[in-house]
């Protein structure tokens, strides 16, 4: 194996790993925004009612997105399997 082959799949490994995770961040995110929109507007200042919103959103997020991660992960693996050479397995 070449050293270029190493760094394209480490750098295609980067980019699916990118891509499986930003939803459930962006949804982490976008619920963290409005209940600190919420906070600030009723000036309810409890640090744990962060937390519950965003474990149950990224839980619902999760179970919505895991058919779609596991496809993407899928794929990698057997595009990976795939490259290997005959000799090197």
């Amino acid at each position: 194996m070449s050293p270029d082959f190493v760094v394209g799949i480490a750098r295609q490994a980067i980019q699916v790993t990118l891509l499986v995770s930003l939803p459930i961040l962006g949804i982490g995110l976008l619920v963290g925004i409005v209940v600190s929109l919420v906070q600030a507007a009723t000036q309810i200042q409890e640090m744990t009612l962060t937390f519950i919103p965003k474990i149950i959103s990224i839980f619902v997020g999760l179970l919505l997105l895991l058919p779609w991660i596991m496809n993407q992960l899928m794929d990698f693996t057997l595009e990976v399997f795939s490259k290997i050479p005959p000799g090197a397995r």
